[in-house]
């Protein structure tokens, strides 16, 4: 896409196609509970079907933010950040990483890990999803790997990508939100027989805040 190029070419100077910015409970995973402000960057192409945020996926309706102006508003809420998407590693987060550092800010990012690393990151989620696999450098920099369980094929694809990170990373099985009634026993129930595993919960969701 042309409209992408452009947007890239951007990026990797002081803009980002930046789609919502909030305050809020982290949900989910190892940091759920700790208030922390989120970043969500548009442009995805790896078109998980039971996405939540669709609208994320196409960057041309996210026009380019300055990096200044997201770092601005970040610093007067909070002293960590969370950089989400879409898939925010299709843009370079050098930028962005090097100007919330600076103003000693702690930087998470959530990832399918499918694109290059860049920036410097605090906390690194990687979240693989079957379309779009992880590059091999992304394991290595997991600090905690989120599997989401659609089905029962999913504890084998979770168990094939935890077999690529360091024994220190944190382990987790997530209930796809859509199916979490019919998976959350199954999920249970691997987690006993598996106990290097933790359950993950979409609570932001249960608690009605973004």
């Amino acid at each position: 896409m042309e409209v992408k190029t452009d947007l890239k070419s951007v990026a990797q100077g002081i803009s980002l196609p930046l789609m919502e910015a909030f305050y809020t409970l982290q949900g989910e995973g190892y940091h759920k509970g700790s208030a922390a402000y989120f970043i969500r960057i548009g442009g995805c192409d790896v078109g998980c079907h039971w996405c939540d945020v669709k609208e994320s996926w196409d960057a041309d309706r996210h026009p380019p933010t300055p990096v200044a102006a997201i770092v601005t508003n970040a610093k007067k809420f909070a002293d960590t950040v969370v950089v989400t998407g879409g898939e925010p590693l299709m843009w370079s987060m050098d930028p962005l990483c090097d100007a919330l550092h600076q103003l000693g800010i702690q930087i998470h990012i959530e990832t399918s890990g499918a694109y290059p690393i860049s920036g410097s990151w605090d906390w690194f989620c990687l979240s693989p999803k079957k379309n779009k696999l992880p590059i091999e450098e992304a394991f290595s920099y997991a600090d905690e790997l989120k599997m989401i369980v659609y089905n029962k094929d999913d504890f084998k694809f979770a168990e094939e990508q935890a077999a690529k990170v360091s024994p220190n990373c944190k382990l987790y099985l997530q209930p796809e939100w859509s199916r979490r009634e019919k998976v959350i026993p199954l999920i249970v129930d691997y987690v006993l027989q598996n106990p290097k595993w933790k359950v993950s919960l979409q609570t932001h969701k249960y608690l009605n805040i973004p």
